[in-house]
């Protein structure tokens, strides 16, 4: 039995002699972007016996998509999150709304705002219209839209950041955010604060954790092999957690970036799991 092997049966073992967990524990599937291409049905049968059911995605990765939709109810499986880009969400929003309806996903993410470095507040300012004007598109169809922030919308303005202003000017019946714990702590700020400080405005969660030592930035640029495993990093997953349901976080995803994902996600299974 190879080692990954070992860890996933760990981990499955685990789910079934534990209590169940209040919260399901999904995941982004980018976390397996370099293994879902090369064995589709292979990798999604491996996901599976992690036992994880709820996906963030929006990709058939080649495959037709009623094929993909059985592959998935194959392993019991939801997509419940798809990924929107922010231009065609600007200049053509129904094909976000049509893009979750195909898979049955019930909210949409933007993960990246084009802008040259540094962001700035008219780049704050084109997003805010972009996404209340596409937010209300989206509620209108039953979706919700949110906002996946990288770190450089924590650059200072007025009294706070430009995510304060986005915040602050943006519609929270028709737009909100899923807050991914490694980009919010990169730029040196504290997730446990930020989700205290705007209650029931994440939806949505990535749960990733940084190597000790890593130097952060604003730049939304980070070595992918600082993705560690749950609970052995320093952006406090424990405590975020506990901020989280109180918050009113509603969907979480584990995404590794790493090379070790497919040995990593299992371990950090099983620690979400040790949390009382």
């Amino acid at each position: 039995m190879t080692i990954w092997r070992k860890i996933i049966f760990a981990a499955a073992l685990f789910l079934v002699l534990s209590p169940a967990m209040a919260q399901e524990i999904g995941v982004q599937l980018y976390t397996f972007r370099n293994q879902i291409p090369q064995d589709v049905p292979g990798t999604f049968e491996k996901i599976s016996k992690m036992g994880i059911r709820e996906l963030e995605g929006g990709g058939t990765y080649g495959l037709p998509l009623p094929e993909f939709k059985k592959l998935l109810q194959k392993h019991n499986m939801k997509m419940v999150a798809v990924g929107a880009d922010f231009k065609q969400l600007s200049e053509n929003p129904q094909a976000a709304v049509d893009l979750a309806k195909t898979f049955d996903a019930k909210y949409v993410v933007v993960h990246w705002i084009p802008h040259e470095q540094p962001f700035g507040i008219e780049d704050a300012k084109k997003a805010v219209d972009v996404f209340n004007k596409a937010g209300k598109l989206l509620k209108e169809n039953g979706l919700s839209l949110c906002y996946h922030p990288h770190g450089y919308e924590f650059t200072p303005y007025e009294q706070g950041t430009l995510f304060d202003y986005i915040a602050a000017n943006t519609d929270s019946q028709h737009f909100n955010f899923e807050m991914d714990v490694f980009w919010v702590k990169h730029p040196g700020q504290d997730p446990v604060a930020l989700l205290e400080k705007y209650p029931g405005r994440f939806l949505l969660m990535h749960l990733k954790d940084r190597k000790h030592g890593t130097e952060g930035n604003q730049k939304g640029q980070a070595d992918v092999e600082t993705n560690v495993v749950l609970g052995t990093g320093d952006v406090g997953i424990a405590a975020v957690m506990k901020a989280a349901k109180k918050a009113g976080v509603k969907h979480y995803f584990i995404e590794d970036e790493s090379s070790r994902s497919m040995e990593q996600v299992p371990q950090s299974l099983t620690f979400l799991k040790s949390l009382k």
